[in-house]
This record gives structure tokens, C-alpha cells and sequence, in this order.
């Protein structure tokens, strides 16, 4: 029984998740193809990049940040109420968000969708992330360190503090295992959907390093 919950919450997830909010948004509105302008990435950053539009990023932002939502919600009224469960159905919405089934594995970078479900199961890191967001996007001023920075150092603090961590996660989890390993899923998710401008990022690096 327990086994086919998880189940349940996975597909229930993956397939909110699925939904290309930013893919459907810009070729309705726009005619452009997401995939193939600017990043290529399935996004609210995007959209709002290639369309000059705040107004469709921000249309996209909601919309994928209720993704992360909507499908523990769903397992609430469905009178499922367990974060492990509310855990899985999250990682696989992120997941199908980052790695979309229908654009050939394409996708956004997971974080509006993250946000969203840690909203309501896991408010504590939301709160955590967004300061150290902010510090290190004021400080270097560049989106892609302080996404991978913020998410480094919340990993770590959830890793170093998993008992008192544990008191700010709703419903409570099961065990320190759980709440650590839902928390390092969705830094890996996260991570595998930054290595691209991450890289891109040391090369321009080097290269200003080679020209002084």
C-alpha cells in the first residue's frame, strides 16, 4: 500500500510538473519557440529575456511556481498527509519541470516549482534561500552564483542543523534521513540544471583573465 502512495505521488507530481508553462505561454502569445531563443531554458528568466515582456515572466513565474503546489495539495485533499510522500511528488514535479517529457528532456531550471512546494512543506529553507539569494546576488551580481550559492549553503546549514531543521517542516518528517535526503534530491536537480552557465560562466572568466 505504502509502496503504491509513493507511486501515486510520483506520477501525480511528474505530470504537473510536465506542464511547459513558458514553452505554451510565448508560442501563444508570441509565436516563438522557447527552446531554441535565448537559453534555451523553459523558464521565467527566459521568457521575460526574449520577450522584453515582465508581464509574461511574470505570467510564468506564477504559473511554475503553482506547479510545485498544486500536486501536494492534491495528495492533501486526496487526505495524504506525510512530507515523505509531499517529498516525492515535489522532486518528481522539479524533476519533470528541468527535464520535461514532452520538449526532449528540456526544460527551466526548477527553482519557481521548488519554491513553490517548499512554500508550504518546507517554508523555513524558502526563507534561508531567498537571504542568501539576495546577499550574493547584490554582491556579485550575477543570477547563476547566487542560485548555486544560496542552494550550496542551505544544503549545508539543513546538513548541520537537521534536528532543529526538522521543526520548521510540515507535516513533520519521518526522520532526519528523509528531511536530508529531500533536501539533497532537489539541490542535485537543481545543480544538474546549472552546470551549463555555470561553465560558461568560468570560461568568460578565463578569458578576461587571458586578456590582462
Amino acid at each position: 500500500m505504502m509502496e503504491m502512495i509513493y507511486l501515486v505521488s510520483l506520477l501525480l507530481g511528474y505530470t504537473i510538473g510536465s506542464f511547459p508553462t513558458a514553452y505554451i505561454v510565448l508560442k501563444r502569445f508570441k509565436s516563438i519557440d522557447i527552446t531554441t531563443a535565448g537559453t534555451g531554458n523553459v523558464g521565467a528568466m527566459n521568457s521575460y529575456e526574449v520577450t522584453n515582456s515582465k508581464g509574461i515572466g511574470i505570467i510564468v513565474f506564477i504559473f511554475d511556481f503553482l506547479k510545485g503546489i498544486v500536486p501536494i495539495l492534491l495528495l492533501s485533499i486526496l487526505g495524504i498527509k506525510s512530507f515523505s510522500f509531499y517529498a516525492v511528488s515535489l522532486l518528481g514535479c522539479i524533476y519533470a519541470h528541468c527535464y520535461n517529457p514532452w520538449l526532449k528532456l528540456k526544460g527551466g531550471r526548477g527553482l519557481a516549482s521548488a519554491a513553490g512546494g517548499t512554500a508550504i512543506i518546507f517554508p523555513f529553507v524558502l526563507v534561508i534561500w531567498g537571504i542568501c539569494w539576495l546577499i550574493f546576488y547584490l554582491f556579485k551580481k550575477d543570477i547563476t552564483i547566487a542560485n548555486v550559492a544560496a542552494s550550496s549553503i542551505v544544503l549545508l546549514i539543513i546538513a548541520l542543523s537537521l534536528k532543529t531543521a526538522m521543526n520548521y517542516a510540515y507535516p513533520k518528517p519521518e526522520s532526519e534521513a528523509v528531511l536530508f535526503l529531500f533536501s539533497l534530491g532537489l539541490f542535485i536537480v537543481i545543480l544538474s540544471k546549472h552546470t551549463e552557465p555555470i561553465q560558461t560562466l568560468f570560461n568568460d572568466m578565463k578569458a578576461r583573465g587571458g586578456k590582462n
